[in-house]
């Protein structure tokens, strides 16, 4: 059986997933603008289509990556309380909190936008320039 992390621990790694999401953001709102750019100069229906499916896959990912931050900031004020008050971080709580449930979400989004990154990548050098 795995160890129990710390609570300490968690609320770090909690802190340093809150933080990559942040700029996982920013990368999003950067492609939406380079689609936004790409798009008009170019009338072929496969980068029309590769487009729209883009746009719809970006709104996905930020509203998935929303509602991840937002449960993981949640979880990380909740540590930082239990640190506060020097409660140990025991396998009860961890269930309790679904940690596990947390962290497999958050590797499952990362594998996604991974994904979605460079499948970016093909359709702006198919049709660069």
């Amino acid at each position: 059986m795995p160890k129990t992390p710390s609570t300490l621990g968690l609320h770090l790694r909690y802190r340093i997933w809150i933080a990559e999401m942040n700029a996982d953001i920013t990368t999003l709102r950067i492609f939406d603008d380079y689609l936004a750019e790409l798009a008009p100069g170019k009338k072929e229906a496969p980068l029309k289509n590769a487009v729209e499916e883009f746009k719809k896959q970006f709104n996905t990912l930020r509203k998935e990556l929303d509602d991840l931050k937002h449960e993981m900031h949640l979880q990380k004020m909740k540590l930082a309380a239990c640190t506060r008050e020097g409660k140990p971080m025991d396998k009860k709580l961890y269930k309790t909190d679904n940690h596990a449930a947390l962290k497999n979400h958050y590797t499952r989004f990362r594998k996604t936008f991974s994904k979605m990154k460079t499948g970016l990548g093909l359709i702006s050098n198919n049709w660069a320039g």
